[in-house]
């Protein structure tokens, strides 16, 4: 995944300074200057003769957010895959987050394996299984315990050596735990959960932990909050269900909302269709605020929307 002339490995990031690790050396650094590209926990890197990021190498995999300016945040880069970890409980229970995570794996291209964890606290995990397995996109939806080990059998697979798998999930899901289950000691702080059910932030930055098997586990905090750095055809792959019932519609560029023959309308979940709408435009904003053609299109289509709506109002 990265050649002799990238020998070291981010393995955190502390804002303004990195954590970089290679087979005989850790040390802390800063990026230069003329680094093209702001080094992530995953990357390799190049240093100048001042010990200084001066290059990364080019990125197999990623897993990216959208920052509030519509700019992409890496939160991982060079995973083979990702354990997105959620819970049983009413306010950590989210299929939609879920469905969002998705979009941002597989545009990075990452694996996904989706976690069910919390699964000894008495919930209905048949009925919050099938709804996960419903918006996983064909993902393992596994439930595991990682307060009490179960069930982590099942991602031995996913742990061979020189494998960096990342923990996606909001606070509180217990991300951190199962990271201490999985190294075999508390490399990291488990918190309780508040008294109102939500999350702790226990993870507040990201952080490449090795394990003794040859694995590292990228632990990444927790984000309610998450609008993925995709495109529209990622959040179409991610909801394929609806690709395929298309295939139906009486009209070939049916948007699925009041045109007759619609056949999305019928074989999808209301409550899918809605989120796939969603995410569609959210993607498309950020489009528009990366490609200003796209912005002043935009503009012109809101403007004779607004026109038209003058003019009606005035009949």
């Amino acid at each position: 995944m990265h050649s002799l002339d990238f020998p070291w490995r981010v393995v955190a990031d502390y804002g303004s300074a990195f954590e970089i690790r290679r087979l005989d050396a850790v040390r802390q650094t800063a990026a230069a200057p003329r680094c093209e590209t702001r080094p992530a926990v995953g990357d390799y890197a190049a240093l100048d003769d001042g010990g200084r990021v001066v290059a990364v190498a080019p990125r197999q995999t990623w897993i990216a957010r959208a920052r509030s300016n519509g700019e992409p945040q890496i939160v991982a880069a060079n995973v083979t895959a990702a354990f997105l970890v959620t819970s049983p409980e009413p306010r950590e229970f989210s299929p939609r987050r879920v469905s969002r995570y998705i979009v941002a794996l597989r545009a990075g291209r990452v694996d996904a394996v989706v976690l069910l964890n919390k699964s000894d606290h008495g919930f209905d995990l048949a009925s919050r299984l099938d709804e996960l397995r419903s918006v996983a996109d064909g993902a393992p939806v596994l439930p595991v315990s990682a307060r009490d080990g179960l069930g982590l059998d099942v991602l031995a697979p996913y742990l061979e050596p020189a494998a960096t798998i990342a923990l996606c999930g909001s606070s509180g899901v217990g991300k951190s735990t199962l990271l201490n289950r999985l190294a075999g000691s508390d490399v990291m702080h488990a918190s309780a959960m508040r008294a109102d059910g939500r999350g702790r932030h226990t993870t507040t930055l990201r952080r490449l932990v090795e394990l003794d098997c040859g694995a590292a586990i990228v632990d990444t905090p927790g984000m309610r909050s998450f609008l993925p750095w995709a495109r529209e055809t990622d959040v179409d792959a991610a909801f394929d269900e609806i690709a395929r019932a298309a295939e139906a519609c009486r009209f070939a560029d049916c948007t699925h909302a009041a045109e007759p023959g619609c056949a999305v309308r019928d074989a999808v979940d209301a409550g899918r269709l809605a989120n796939w709408r969603k995410l569609r435009r959210e993607v498309a904003w950020l489009q528009t605020r990366e490609d200003p053609l796209a912005a002043l299109e935009r503009k012109r289509k809101w403007k004779a929307i607004h026109k038209a709506a003058r003019r009606a109002t005035k009949r």
